[in-house]
């Protein structure tokens, strides 16, 4: 099976989706430390006030403002590390919707952490750092450590995962939030076959004896990947939960930053796009990596003939509509984990729940009434 772009095999989501190529590096060495603390004081934050206050603080009494004159001597990996550090700490003070390239820009945030999140910005293959992908993807790794030959997404399968930046307090159980995000980690490795099969689907013509069978997979993949959610929501119903952490899931969907990659490639295979059309589509794909966000534009592109099938009769029609269904049933499998995320454990917490479930239905997202 041949690559759809010029990509490393490493760099090809049909090897692991669009989990990291390495596994997230737990720790920052040197002056980074400093952001490693704030991101994990932050992410524990108990409101967005108190978030900002130990941004202010960092900013004043340590090296944080320095480290913008040394982002372009970090590795990738470890440049990638730095920006989920800096991402949580965003998303912790309310800052998702901040252009770091705006005029006005200054006057919401501290000038001097934004003068290290515009340089982590143009390092970053992301065009938008704060979303699903950089706050789930690259923050879980496994509890012991593994072998060399095991790949990324078997690892996130197969072994017990712990979070590098937890958005509870350590020594407490994993919070909503937290739990959110690893079934988000789960459902990326789980689903490294809907990659594969829609790769299959792309560039086929209606007719062809592998379209139906790839949809009949992707069908039953997608089933699977549904009771997947199902289990996780259980555990997440148990978690608890804060204001802090709805308003989080309230920005982050009123970004359209919380869409499942994988969704998005089932998405562009499939046609599922939801009623605000092409644009809605570029603002949930815009906090994906530069690379993966061409690889679903190709992957758009080659399945037009198949996205046919919606208007035809037949065998491979009715597969095509059965693939349709499971996704959207998907799709609201994890509407209904967000919504779990955002129920209110005190007072205060119903409004954001409301609102994140409203974009999630404008978008299409239908909601249902170690880790």
């Amino acid at each position: 099976m041949t690559s759809m772009t010029s990509l490393s095999d490493l760099d090809d989501p049909l090897v692991h989706g669009f989990l990291p190529q390495r596994l997230p590096a737990p720790h920052l060495s040197g002056g980074w430390t400093d952001l490693d603390a704030l991101a994990h004081a932050a992410a524990a934050a108990p409101s967005r006030e108190e978030a900002r206050l130990l941004v202010e603080e960092a900013c004043r009494s340590t090296e944080l403002p320095l480290l913008r004159h040394r982002v372009a001597r970090l590795s990738e990996h470890r440049a990638r590390a730095a920006a989920m550090r800096l991402a949580v700490i965003v998303a912790a003070c309310g800052w998702t919707d901040l252009d770091p390239s705006s005029a006005g820009a200054g006057r919401v945030a501290n000038e001097r952490f934004l003068a290290l999140w515009t340089s982590l910005a143009h390092r970053s293959d992301h065009s938008r750092l704060v979303g699903l992908p950089m706050l789930a993807l690259f923050n879980w790794a496994p509890l012991r450590k593994p072998g060399r030959t095991l790949p990324v997404d078997q690892l996130a399968r197969t072994e017990s995962l712990v979070p590098i930046v937890r958005w509870s307090a350590r020594g407490e159980p994993l919070s909503r939030l937290d739990r959110l995000m690893l079934a988000t980690v789960r459902l990326e490795a789980h689903g490294v076959w809907l990659f594969r099969l829609a790769e299959t689907l792309a560039g086929r013509s209606p007719g062809d004896r592998s379209v139906s069978v790839a949809l009949c997979r992707m069908t039953r993949v997608q089933h699977t990947l549904h009771g997947q959610l199902r289990s996780a929501a259980v555990k997440l119903n148990l978690a608890p939960a804060s204001g802090q952490q709805c308003a989080v899931l309230a920005s982050l969907a009123g970004k359209e930053a919380l869409e499942p990659p994988v969704l998005l490639a089932a998405d562009a295979a499939l046609g599922m796009g939801g009623p605000l059309g092409v644009g809605s589509r570029y603002q949930q794909r815009r906090h994906l990596a530069a690379r993966h966000r061409a690889w679903l534009s190709t992957l758009d592109r080659r399945s037009t003939a198949v996205r046919t099938l919606a208007h035809r009769r037949g065998p491979d029609a009715d597969a095509y509509r059965d693939a349709q269904e499971s996704l959207v049933a998907l799709r609201c499998a994890y509407a209904e984990l967000v919504r779990i995320a955002t129920q209110p454990a005190a007072t205060g917490c119903a409004g954001p729940a409301h609102r994140v479930i409203g974009d999630m239905r404008r978008n299409g997202m239908t909601v249902d009434g170690a880790a």
